[in-house]
């Protein structure tokens, strides 16, 4: 990362509101995504129509032994969110470097991964990793386990698992987009930088980075369709762009194509990659009448359900806000506390983070929560 982006403008109420019910939006549209696609991962378009109809899941669909369980995907969003806080609070430190903080925060939800429950004496982890119910294996990717297996960072020099092509990193990058004191193309470079902390093959990177962009032009106030073109405006300078570049234009030409579809969802898909995953959610964002349409298309195919879920749910969600959200899905949500708190954070952080902490002056309480350390 270069510089520190400028401080933001004063914001008013009513912008306050409304950023807060786009972050909002956007976490919880992404685990709602997750969750109604998760127990439809790796099924049959015909053992999904079987069970559920040919309109696919009209509920969430018990998983993991509970209603409303999410996946390692929500778990790792939440991280990087913990990561951005702790990257604005650090600033004040002379020390800038949002990758890092993010990758120490991706470090963080490994050890839930590998521990029975948080450590009570490590106050240096912070408020969200001591949560007692995110000390859960939640099927997280290998590239996921093995990229942050050890305290090394990958980078774009030195990505780990340079040949992993998945949506992963796509998944748990909302969070960048909602930085909208930030210029699109910085979010676009630290989404990237903090993709390849995982998976280091350009699809899977760059389409992490298209995600954050278009998130981030949504939470401004942009259409989908003007977010989606300024993502494409600034990927075809990019090394290694086609796929992701050729999955968006897909996707936006498909919309023409008449009424919407499991089958033309799997086609966007494709092999499941990072550049299919993020073609068919667009579509479905694009397509669908309400969020519970669009959601419900976006889990009925035989691909990776849960993530194109949680994708097309944070783009849903960022659009929209949080009240456009089905409310017996939301009440269902495994963790709905920790996300609406994390969430209520950091639109805080990033609206008024200069009341909260300071060079002279802070709040021991959010120090507490997320330490500089």
């Amino acid at each position: 990362m270069g510089a520190a982006p400028a401080a933001a403008a004063v914001w008013g109420r009513a912008e306050q509101q409304d950023y807060r019910s786009r972050v909002r939006g956007t976490l919880l549209g992404s685990a709602l995504g997750d969750v109604l696609g998760a127990p439809l991962s790796g099924l049959s378009q015909e053992a999904i129509e079987t069970a559920h109809g040919t309109d696919g899941p009209g509920q969430l669909v018990p998983a993991q032994g509970r209603d409303g369980a999410v996946t390692a995907a929500t778990q790792l969003t939440l991280f990087t969110v913990d990561g951005l806080i702790r990257a604005q609070v650090r600033r004040d430190t002379g020390a800038w470097h949002p990758p890092t903080d993010v990758h120490r925060a991706y470090l963080r939800w490994a050890a839930t991964q590998r521990d029975w429950g948080p450590d009570e004496r490590r106050r240096e982890d912070g408020w969200l990793a001591r949560q007692e119910w995110l000390y859960a294996r939640r099927g997280a990717a290998k590239e996921c386990l093995l990229g942050l297996g050890n305290d090394v960072m990958g980078t774009l020099d030195r990505p780990k698992n340079p040949k992993a092509t998945g949506a992963e990193p796509v998944t748990r990058s909302a969070p960048f987009g909602l930085l909208v004191g930030w210029e699109p193309q910085l979010v676009l470079q630290l989404a990237v930088e903090c993709a390849v902390h995982t998976h280091g093959a350009p699809e899977s990177y760059l389409g992490a980075g298209a995600y954050a962009v278009i998130v981030h032009g949504l939470a401004r106030g942009d259409s989908l369709d003007a977010a989606v073109q300024r993502a494409l405006s600034l990927l075809t300078s990019r090394p290694g762009h086609p796929p992701v570049v050729d999955g968006l234009q897909r996707a936006l030409g498909a919309v023409r194509q008449g009424m919407p579809n499991a089958a033309r969802v799997g086609e966007l898909v494709g092999e499941g990659g990072a550049a299919g995953v993020l073609a068919a959610a667009v579509y479905c964002a694009l397509v669908g009448e309400d969020i519970r349409h669009g959601l419900r298309l976006a889990v009925h195919h035989d691909g990776p359900s849960a993530l194109v879920g949680a994708v097309c749910g944070g783009l849903l969600g960022a659009l929209h806000g949080e009240t456009a959200l089905p409310p017996a899905w939301v009440a269902q949500l495994e963790g709905r506390a920790t996300i609406l708190e994390l969430a209520d954070d950091f639109a805080m952080e990033m609206t008024q983070g200069a009341a909260l902490h300071a060079p002279a002056i802070s709040s021991s309480a959010w120090l507490d929560r997320y330490p500089r350390v």
